[in-house]
This record gives C-alpha cells, sequence and structure tokens, in this order.
C-alpha cells in the first residue's frame, strides 16, 4: 500500500530555552524528542537547544547528559539562572544573544517550562521584563507543563501572570496525552468513517470506560505527589481530555480554534458533582503493601518522602454523565491509579446488549455486549469485539477481537507523545494544546471534589487496595451497582 507521505517540514529557524533543563523530563522526554526529530530530517540546520537551570555545568558536561547523534549535540548548550532572581538572567541575555547570531534564528523563539508550578510565575514575568515575549517580524511562544494550578484560583492566578506578558496565541499548555497516537486516531476512527460516527450516540453505546492504570508507585516523585494527589495528576488533564477526545461532537474543520472550541463545549456538557452524592459516585484510594510483577513492594505511607499518615489518593474512580443529545443518560466510567495490576490506558465503548435471543438456551444476557478497545498504551491498538459460532454441532457464541496493531501494520514504531506535540509548537499549531477555557471547565468541575476532601478528611479517607490488584472493592462496586462490571484487560 502507498502511504501519503505526512512528515511536516520545518521552514523557520528557531531557538528553544528549556527552563529546569537539569530535571528527569528534559533528559527523559524533551530532548529525546527533539533528537528523533533531528535525526528523522524533519528539522532544518538552524536551530538551537538552550538549557536552564539553577545546577552550575557547562556545555560539554551538559551534553554529556544526553545519548544522542553528535551533530545534534552540537546545538545543545547551557546556562545557570536562579529563577526569582531578576539579575541572573544576565547570563541567559547574554548567552541568547550568542547563539541567535550563530545559528541565525532570525529570534524565533521557544521558551519550555519544565520547572515545578510554583516557578512558573517568577520566570514568566522575568521573560517578560526582559521583553522575550515579544514578536516583531518573529515568533514567541511559550510551552506550559501540568499541572495547570492546583485548583481553579491558583490556575487563574497563574493565567493572569501568563496573559499579562504572553497573549492566548503564544501559550501552549501542554497535555501528552493528546499527542498520543492513538488518542488521535480516535478522531479519525469517529470521523473518518461514516459506519461508526453514526453509532457513536446514546442509541447504541450503553457506556464508556477510561482506564489509566500505572504499575508502578510514586518512584522519586513522592514530595511532588503528596503536595497534588491523583485527582489533580491525571484527571484534571489526561482523563477529561480522553473523554473529550471520545464523545465531542465534530468540529466545522479540524482546524486549531473548531477543535479545540468542540472539546471545550463537551466538557462544559458533563453534569457537576453533586457534594451530597459525592461518595456515590466518586471514590478514594490509597495503595497499600502488595506485590507487583512478582515483587513485593511496599505501601503507599511507608514509601521514603511520604507522611506515616498520609491520606493523599493513589487511585480513583469516578461515574460521570455528560447532558447532550447524543450522550443523555450514558455512564462515563473513569478509573485511575498507581500500583495497579499492570500498565494500561484504554477507552472502552461498550455498545447495548441485544434486546432478545433468538438462540434457544442462551438468553440475552448471557451474549456478551459489542465492544470498541482504544488501546493507548503499552501497544497502541484499536480491537473491536464481536460475537461468532464455535465450530461444533450446536449453537455456541464466543467473543473474538478483530485487532489493529499499529507496529505490525505500518511497521514502524511509533512516534513518542513529545516528538508530536514539540513539532506542533515549532509549527505554530496549537490544536493538540489546552485553551484557557479548556483549563477552568475541567477545574470547576473538580474543584468541588477537592474542597470536600480537604474539608472533611476523615469523612473522605482513602480506601486501602493491596499493591497489584485493580484498586479497591468499593470502585467495583461502584460501576456494579448500576449492573456493570469494570473491563478486565
Amino acid at each position: 500500500m502507498q502511504f501519503q507521505t505526512c512528515f511536516p517540514s520545518v521552514e523557520s529557524p528557531f531557538g528553544i530555552v528549556i527552563f529546569g533543563a537539569s530535571g528527569d523530563l528534559t533528559s527523559r522526554k524533551l530532548i529525546p524528542a527533539l533528537c528523533q526529530l533531528y535525526t528523522s530530517n524533519i528539522l532544518r540546520r538552524d536551530f538551537f537547544i538552550l538549557g536552564v537551570a539553577r545546577t552550575k555545568m557547562s556545555d560539554d558536561e551538559f551534553r554529556s547528559r544526553f545519548k544522542c547523534d553528535g551533530e545534534f549535540l552540537k546545538r545543545c548548550y547551557y546556562t545557570s539562572v536562579v529563577y526569582d532572581d531578576p539579575s541572573s538572567y544576565s547570563s541567559l541575555i547574554e548567552k541568547l544573544d550568542f547563539l541567535e547570531k550563530r545559528h541565525r534564528t532570525n529570534r524565533n523563539r521557544i521558551f519550555y517550562l519544565a520547572v515545578p508550578p510554583e516557578v512558573y510565575p517568577h520566570t514568566v514575568e522575568n521573560l517578560g521584563r526582559l521583553g522575550l515575549n515579544r514578536e516583531e517580524h518573529n515568533f514567541s511562544r511559550i510551552v506550559v507543563e501540568k499541572p495547570f494550578g492546583r485548583d481553579l484560583s491558583s490556575a487563574l492566578e497563574l493565567e493572569k501572570t501568563l496573559q499579562r506578558y504572553f497573549s492566548e496565541s503564544q501559550i501552549y499548555r501542554i497535555d501528552h496525552y493528546l499527542g498520543k497516537e492513538t488518542v488521535q486516531n480516535v478522531l479519525i476512527f469517529r470521523f473518518g468513517n461514516f459506519i461508526f460516527e453514526e453509532i457513536w450516540n446514546n442509541k447504541f453505546i450503553d457506556h464508556v470506560q477510561i482506564t489509566i492504570a500505572e504499575d508502578i508507585g510514586v518512584e522519586h516523585r513522592a514530595g511532588y505527589f503528596e503536595s497534588v494527589g491523583l485527582l489533580r495528576d491525571l484527571f484534571q488533564n489526561h482523563m477529561l481530555q480522553m473523554l473529550s477526545i471520545v464523545a465531542m461532537e465534530p468540529p466545522s474543520l479540524m482546524d486549531a480554534e473548531s477543535f479545540r472550541t468542540e472539546r471545550v463545549k463537551l466538557l462544559k456538557s458533563i453534569r457537576p458533582l453533586s457534594v451530597k452524592d459525592l461518595k456515590s459516585v466518586v471514590v478514594r484510594g490509597q495503595y497499600s503493601s502488595g506485590t507487583v510483577n512478582g515483587k513485593v513492594v511496599r505501601a503507599y505511607r511507608e514509601e521514603p518522602g511520604v507522611a506515616s499518615d498520609s491520606n493523599v489518593e493513589t487511585f480513583v474512580a469516578m461515574k460521570l454523565f455528560i447532558d447532550n443529545w447524543r450522550w443523555s443518560n450514558v455512564p462515563f466510567y473513569l478509573r485511575a491509579g498507581k500500583r495497579l495490576a499492570k500498565r494500561l490506558a484504554e477507552i472502552a465503548v461498550f455498545f447495548k446488549n441485544i434486546p432478545h435471543s433468538v438462540f434457544p438456551n442462551i438468553p440475552a444476557g448471557a451474549i456478551e455486549p459489542n465492544a470498541i478497545v482504544f488501546t493507548l498504551q503499552p501497544d497502541e491498538s484499536i480491537v473491536l469485539k464481536f460475537n461468532v459460532k464455535r465450530p461444533c454441532p450446536t449453537i455456541f457464541l464466543e467473543q473474538l477481537d478483530m485487532r489493529f496493531k499499529y507496529e505490525d501494520y505500518f511497521g514502524v514504531k511509533l512516534p513518542d507523545a513529545y516528538e508530536r506535540l514539540l513539532l506542533d509548537v515549532i509549527l505554530g499549531d496549537s490544536s493538540l494544546f489546552v485553551r484557557k477555557d479548556d483549563m477552568e471547565v475541567s477545574w470547576q468541575l473538580l474543584d468541588p471534589v477537592l474542597k470536600e476532601w480537604q474539608e472533611k478528611p476523615k469523612l473522605y479517607e482513602p480506601h486501602l487496595y493491596p499493591a497489584g490488584s485493580w484498586g479497591p472493592k468499593e470502585a467495583d462496586d461502584l460501576i456494579e451497582r448500576d449492573g456493570r462490571k469494570w473491563r478486565k484487560p
């Protein structure tokens, strides 16, 4: 089969300044993604990368941290800055001026904030004070990592600082789940195939399950996680973004504003969570000791850096409804957690069961409903589940999978989400980034939950679940009360 070329060319030169360059995100994701774009001949030669952090180190010391193409590493540089000290930014200005002349980047600048959220305001204000936010026959863009605040009020405060110095068109709030190929392919699956979009509604769909399961614990992020918790870490962004992709209305055109507007409209349609019914629609959990992948692991409260009496949640399950014509009365079950049975991220769409069985001795309730499962990790695939007759003299139904797996068909390893999203920032395409109103709506939905948990900690103490399980029993109760079950991957 002939494939149409899908690699855009980067015409404009640019320089990318990464704040927090000594951290894990830079070494694990950002530099490898940029290196891959370079070795794939997508990036032109006129670019540079300037790492910025508090740590003192030379250009060569910075380069030695990465296993990348040598020619690419020659374009990587480093300078030290104290984020909240305006005087320390003089070294950044000097080096930026030198590199822009050396690499002829026409002062096209991308600033990536890979720093803790509390550092955002200092960095943004200093960039604005130095005039690095200005666009004069060039571009200046800023990328903001999640979390976007820790609640609605702090998110709005952060937005005030951002909007004081940067316009909305310059701001790229990154949620790497939107950069995953399978998430984007949900859109193609729906809007590029008439047969599926016609049945994508409450007449045919019984319910939807969205799962993000991690088999790891908090690792070295205990300090961060203790102050954030799983609801902020995964639901305010990844989970709600996945929900919006699977449930949004088709945009009039797949351009940035139309696409993002439909996502926001969908999020605004989610029924607010009632505080009086909170315990029946939201389950909060925390892992205890157990066995994961054959290895005995400690409880969350025994992790280094975690308080021995911590009530921070490492698991959340939630039932949501969308109040519009397409999805009226269709429940969306969301669950995410750490130290679960396996690493998995998926969207499972379950269709309604047959209304009547024509097969003798097989009641309708015994026939498995059809389902479409989009797997995001670890193996990106789309599976259609349907029933067939097993070869035998009697009627015996069995459910089979019709599976499309990306690597098997296309014969290539899928690009990391950061490759796609960094390329979009360089190209100036904000389609897969979070808009200001998008961020606000998601916080408005979750703020009452966070406030209730904070004000009544004893009432909402997390339910313990053994590491290596699929979460607390209360999460099973949440869905089984409705006569349904969580999908067993």
